[in-house]
Parts: C-alpha cells; structure tokens; sequence
C-alpha cells in the first residue's frame, strides 16, 4: 500500500511540474517574451541592457497606437526596439525640433528631458519630410514610421536600410522593464 500511494504522490507531482513547464514555455513564446535592449537608440527611455517585456499578443487583439514603443524583426539575427511616429496614412515632418503629422503639431514629453540636457545649440531631431528620407509622402498602408527616442543616434526609419516597418515584423508592445531594479518600471500607453 505505501508504494502504491507514493507512487501516486511522485506522479501527481510529476504532472503539476510538467504543467508548470509548460505553461511557462507557452506564456514565454506565445504571450510574453523577455528582450534585452541593446544600444543607446532608445535613450534615456531605455537603456543598453535593460531587461523588458514584450507583450506578443495583446497587439495582436487590438491595434497598434501611435507613440508605442515595439520590438520588430530588423533581420534574421537582430530585433530593434523604436517607438511608432507614423501610422498608415500619416504623412510625417519634423520642422525646428517638433513633430508635425498630418499638418498637425504633436508634442513629444518623452524627450523633454533630453531636449533640455543638449550642451550645443542644436537640434535632438534634425528636419525631414518622409519624401526626402523614403521617397513616400504618406506612410504605406500596413507599416509604420518608427524612430528612437535618442534621434542623434538612432538607426530608425529615416534610415533606408530600415525604412519603414511592416506590421508582419512588429514581435509586440513593450511593456515592462524588470532590470535593473532601480529602473524597474510600467510602460504606460
């Protein structure tokens, strides 16, 4: 009789572990994944090494929004992570350091702070139009216009070779930063 119900225990506790596995392995591969930032493109929002989370599949049930900050398939070997200027549609200006979509001004609190921390008299983000950076005067349908917060030294959509992205490639929101802990924080919408 003790075989029998040790027997019992040990397999009721192997299906709880292995159910735990693979909930586990189905919430990091479907929902949410862990990413570490690489590069200084999305500074001071975030920085090199930080250690975020990616919502997969929330996005996927609604839209993306304007101003998001995404993960996206650059290649097969690299993710990039810039916050959505542009959506489909848009057409898309910077004019003496300010945003205009659509002919419309928008403010950009994000980069307050960086804006104010410029030890020259420059800009944050130089003028362009999309025409002259991509050849489009609107945002094609099913991508976005993309940039990183740290403009001086972002490779974003103003570059050709990352141009503006497909919806197809955006891995998801992020959502968290979980290290380090004195960054620890929400991204809110």
């Amino acid at each position: 009789m003790k075989n029998t119900n040790e027997t019992n225990d040990l397999l009721s506790w192997v299906k709880t572990l292995g159910f735990a596995v693979l909930l586990a392995v189905g919430l990091r591969y479907f929902i949410f994944t862990p990413t570490v930032v690489v590069g200084a493109s999305m500074m001071p929002t975030f920085e090199n090494e930080d250690k975020i989370i990616v919502d997969k599949i929330g996005p996927k049930l609604t839209n993306y929004d304007r101003f998001d900050v995404v993960v996206f398939e650059f290649n097969d070997n690299e993710d990039y992570i810039k916050r959505i200027i542009g959506l489909p549609g848009d057409h898309i200006e910077y004019k003496n350091d300010s945003l205009f979509i659509n002919g419309e001004k928008y403010d950009e609190p994000y980069l307050d702070a960086y804006k104010g921390a410029l030890t020259d008299s420059g800009k944050l983000t130089a003028d362009f139009t999309l025409d002259a950076y991509l050849g489009e005067t609107v945002v094609p349908e099913g991508h976005f216009f993309v940039l990183g917060d740290n403009r001086r030294k972002s490779l974003d959509s103003r570059d050709a070779s990352v141009g503006f992205i497909e919806q197809d490639k955006i891995i998801g929101k992020v959502r968290f930063v979980i290290y380090p802990i004195k960054r620890m924080q929400i991204i809110k919408d």
